[in-house]
């Protein structure tokens, strides 16, 4: 999928999600949650494809795929949480977006630990 064929897709959906917000909110806010979730199911293909890219590099640099893993953890919460947000956003629930971006961030950091405490180690066996 092409980036321009998703830009159309979320333009046709936002003109779509103009006029039912006049007559049936609810009914908006479905629209805009079904099109995001049509949009990353698009785009799973360029994902697996990124994984594959970094789980082969990964190898060539003989690091462990633990370190790789949590990294992708952390991106998906990421992407994720702003994507809930975003939906909080649009249903004007702006205080449960914050709450979702304060959770995300604190979930970002307990999955950081290991890559966290692996390098402390490694800066504790360079010093004297």
């Amino acid at each position: 999928m092409e980036i321009w064929q998703i830009v159309g897709i979320a333009l046709v959906a936002a003109i779509l999600g103009v006029v039912l917000k006049q007559v049936r909110r609810e009914i908006a806010l479905q629209l805009s949650i079904l099109t995001g979730v049509i949009i990353f199911t698009l785009i799973l293909d360029k994902i697996k494809i990124i994984i594959d890219l970094l789980q082969n590099l990964a190898d060539q640099a003989n690091i462990s795929s633990y370190y790789l893993i949590i990294v992708l953890k952390i991106v998906g919460v990421a992407y994720l949480a702003e994507f809930g947000a975003d939906i909080c956003r649009d249903a004007d629930e702006k205080a449960l977006a914050t709450k979702i971006e304060i959770a995300a961030k604190v979930g970002v950091l307990v999955l950081a630990i290991p890559i966290i405490v692996a390098i402390l180690e490694s800066i504790m066996r360079l010093l004297p």
